[in-house]
């Protein structure tokens, strides 16, 4: 379907709201030139464009940008001047008038004199601080285009599909770092301290991708591929960028062959930025990320902060084809890139660190992330039309990232790793410097497969929810009979809600093997099984819960005990076991029955899902009764802390990664469950560390040593962690020490913590750090929805709703509750505020 064109108008076209079409733009020339002291820039833009109608009309993006002057230029070098212009500030956009038509099937050009905000908002061309060595405040310009916040770097055509070619020039201090996605190919200097750095021309790309930065920066550089690839960061840092620096050199070298396609720019930059919204950013050539997902530094950090970083930098790495070279046309196509760059970071993380055992992980942390989302009624599909650019930022969640990777590594095990690949290889081949749809995905996939993929997926990418499938077993043990319904959390499922069929692949587990073939594709169905043993969804591909009945679900227990089940069964079966109690399909108790047998697993990941359900509970009632929840304590105590004592916490050299995870999640969850043994341990460590020995505190324990000193503790506790935070040894201690203060009962300390989140001691990226502390005990997830409702117009201010950090805010500050009265509370205050922007994440709060 064509969007209609609307000349000189706002074209809307479904659900869609995109500027007109009657030009295109073919070529941006761009200049910026940022002032730390105003907090300004100056900018000059010349956009070559195609002519498709004859019009005196140009409506393109701008927001937050003071135009100065504009001129259009006609063939034969004619010069038009203004007539008017005219500012939408809901829309974003600006129109020029002209005094003249220029007709279809020419090019001109529109050349623009501007001035910006270089704002604090993280968004568009923005500033970011740090305190330099020697204790003094220094600025760095940067960028965060993705997904409509170019128009705030210069006027622009703001859309995904819109691709161009550009040419950037900055202008700063000649003792500052000019970087952006090309190569530079001159510098002049302009005789007053400054100088103007010219990048090469870019390939047709998006506006959301461009990225420039003019910074002091210092540098690691690998020459190990055959480009250069470098890791930038603030002067003093740059040496923790090796482990980085290395691991995209290789990763770009393997995806050029997994891909079969050359990575197709000069170099490779990635640059770590003190304030930064997100996690990470795929600009083209130019990746910009937090500082703790790109920084590593082996001495002081631990275990799950080096995972984090290498699938940060192999997901971002991913996109500089996926979503780079290949573009979703319209950003309903988001899961597209994201979805994709999620299952490529871990299928190239398994490629480097086997030992990792990543797959097994990817269990209990993607896709269950992916099926408390979409097991919402508020959830939305994967594909969720996309109307206006204040919708879009919502969107980038758990349905996108985590349940897009899931359907594309279903997909995977469905055609088998190779087929999957070559068909991605033919789809990017095909459609390279171009934008597709998702159906042109599975075109591909479906012409080297020989099946029909399409009508495999189209329910699940198209649709909201998943199912769950319950079993009943026949008399004779010789059949099961399967049936799908929409799962709901809430479990009051309306049959509207369920009209879904979903085309379901079973993965029966037999002792024979694993059939991969056998499909549910109706409501109900009967299979031939032996019912001595079986399961459904072996290794968890299949995104669905599973409700076993009580015996079989005991026998399952057993049969994990005695070897019959993998690794992601036995995780698998526990998240869904704990879902379904949840829900109220299945009771506690057959979680609690299931759990405490299984003293002697061996399996990190198992115990990290095993904990994590422990925790749902315990969190569910908080508010209850004081006997309630200290019985749940102590079956936690009791269940982990033999485990905690057999593994110790002593952390060697020939310690692996998965073990010193395991450590240290045995070692947190046995402490903060009281017992003895491991709070003496962390009391002794703590005193040390508080003494001065700065390495009292290995890195894999240090926020659970942290926890459990607030726990037992008092004032000087806390003091001891915020001293950490205000002094730390790296970004990732700094974080860990922010994110315990929180856990404190001491109203007089909750308070404490809370004024720093607007005192301007606590960056307004972490701002969810120390909330997140809070929501672990009843005196801090109630104080912290008072300060919210007390604060609320400041952190409107500082947070804008356009921007996504304002529903992250209000989904920590609202998700912890568990009584009717909350929620009412809840829904009174906002009941007469406009929640555009979070209204999504306050709604599956609230729902949660």
């Amino acid at each position: 379907m064509l969007d209609a064109v609307v000349s000189g108008g706002y074209s809307t076209s479904g659900a869609r709201e995109i500027l007109p079409q009657n030009v295109k733009p073919l070529h941006y020339d761009l200049s910026l030139e940022p002032d730390f002291e105003k907090f300004k820039f100056e900018g000059t833009v010349s956009i070559l464009l195609d002519v498709f109608e004859t019009s005196k009309e140009i409506t393109l993006n701008s927001l937050e940008i003071d135009i100065h002057s504009v001129v259009l230029t006609l063939p034969g070098d004619k010069l038009v001047s203004l007539h008017s212009s005219e500012t939408n500030d809901d829309q974003q956009t600006v129109k020029f008038i002209f005094n003249e038509y220029f007709t279809a099937g020419s090019q001109v050009k529109l050349t623009i004199d501007f001035t910006g905000i270089l704002n604090d908002k993280m968004a568009g061309f923005y500033r970011s601080s740090y305190t330099a060595e020697d204790g003094s405040t220094k600025y760095m310009a940067t960028t965060q285009m993705e997904p409509t916040d170019c128009r705030r770097a210069f006027p622009c055509f703001d859309e995904p599909a819109l691709k161009a070619t550009y040419a950037i020039t900055l202008i700063a201090d000649k003792n500052l770092t000019c970087l952006s996605n090309m190569n530079d190919i001159a510098t002049k200097d302009l005789g007053n301290g400054k100088k103007a750095v010219s990048f090469a021309n870019t390939p047709l790309m998006s506006t959301y991708l461009l990225a420039f930065i003019v910074a002091d920066l210092r540098y690691v550089e690998t020459t190990w591929f055959r480009i250069p690839v470098r890791v930038y960061a603030t002067p003093g840092n740059e040496s923790q960028g090796v482990f980085s620096c290395e691991l995209a050199a290789k990763t770009i070298k393997f995806f050029e062959e997994t891909f079969d396609m050359p990575y197709p720019l000069p170099k490779m930059d990635m640059v770590a930025i003190p304030d930064f919204s997100a996690g990470a950013m795929e600009n083209w050539g130019l990746i910009t990320y937090r500082v703790v997902d790109l920084l590593f530094d082996e001495e002081t950090s631990g275990a799950a902060t080096k995972q984090r970083v290498a699938e940060v930098v192999q997901h971002e790495l991913a996109h500089q084809w996926f979503g780079n070279l290949v573009t979703m046309d319209w950003w309903e196509g988001l899961w597209l890139n994201e979805g994709f760059a999620t299952w490529m970071s871990w299928f190239s993380c398994n490629e480097f660190y086997p030992d990792w055992k990543v797959w097994e992980s990817y269990v209990t942390d993607n896709l269950q992330a992916a099926l408390r989302l979409d097991g919402l009624r508020s959830s939305h599909p994967i594909e969720v039309p996309v109307k206006r650019a204040d919708e879009i930022n919502q969107i980038f969640d758990a349905i996108s990232y985590s349940k897009g990777s899931c359907v594309l590594r279903m997909v995977s095990k469905f055609l088998g790793e190779d087929v999957f690949i070559a068909g991605i290889r033919k789809y990017l081949k095909k459609h390279k410097y171009g934008n597709t749809q998702t159906g042109d995905l599975w075109a591909a996939l479906s012409e080297v497969s020989g099946k029909d993929v399409s009508a495999l997926m189209d329910s699940w990418t198209k649709q909201v929810g998943y199912p769950v499938l319950t079993v009943t077993e026949a008399a004779d043990g010789k059949s099961i009979t399967v049936r799908q319904n929409r799962f709901l959390t809430s479990g009051d499922v309306k049959p509207e809600e369920d009209e879904t069929i979903f085309p379901v692949s079973l993965g029966l587990r037999t002792k024979k093997g694993v059939d991969e073939e056998l499909m549910l594709n109706t409501r109900e169905a009967t299979f031939p099984v032996d019912t001595g043993f079986y399961k459904i969804n072996a290794d968890h591909s299949g995104i669905y819960r599973t409700a076993y009945s009580a015996d079989r679900l005991a026998k399952l227990g057993k049969a994990a005990q005695e070897g019959l089940l993998s690794v992601e069964d036995r995780a698998g079966l526990v998240a869904d076991t704990g879902a379904l109690a949840a829900s109220g399909y299945a009771s506690t108790t057959g979680l609690l029955n299931l759990i405490s047998g299984w003293k002697n697993e061996q399996e990190f990941v198992v115990w990290d899902e095993i904990t994590a359900r422990i925790g749902a509970i315990r969190s569910a009632w908080m508010f209850e009764d004081e006997a309630v929840k200290e019985a749940l304590k102590k079956f936690q105590r009791d269940l982990v802390a033999p485990k905690a004592s057999s593994l110790g916490w002593q952390f060697d050299a020939n310690v692996g990664h998965v073990e010193q995870q395991f450590k240290a999640l045995m070692f947190g969850s046995a402490g903060t469950a009281g017992d003895e043994t491991v709070v003496a341990a962390a009391k002794d460590l703590f005193a040390r560390f508080a003494a001065g020995d700065k390495k009292a505190i290995h890195p894999n324990l240090k926020g659970s040593v942290f926890a459990i000193a607030l726990q037992n503790g008092g004032e000087a506790e806390w003091e001891v962690i915020h001293n950490t935070y205000l002094n730390p040894i790296n970004t990732s201690e700094k974080n860990t020490a922010l994110r315990s203060l929180g856990r404190t009962k001491n109203p007089k300390l909750i308070q404490k913590t809370l004024d720093m989140i607007l005192d301007g001691s606590v960056r307004t990226q972490d701002c969810y750090l120390p909330m997140g502390g809070l929501r672990t005990t009843v005196e801090g997830t109630r104080a912290l929805w008072a300060w919210v409702e007390a604060h609320w117009d400041e952190l409107e201010k500082l947070l804008p709703p356009g921007l996504s950090m304002l529903s992250s805010v209000v989904s920590l500050a609202t998700g912890g509750f568990a009584k009717e009265a909350d929620v009412d509370d809840i829904v009174k205050f906002f009941e007469s505020r406009n929640t555009k922007g979070y209204d999504k994440g306050l709604a599956q709060s609230l729902e949660s």
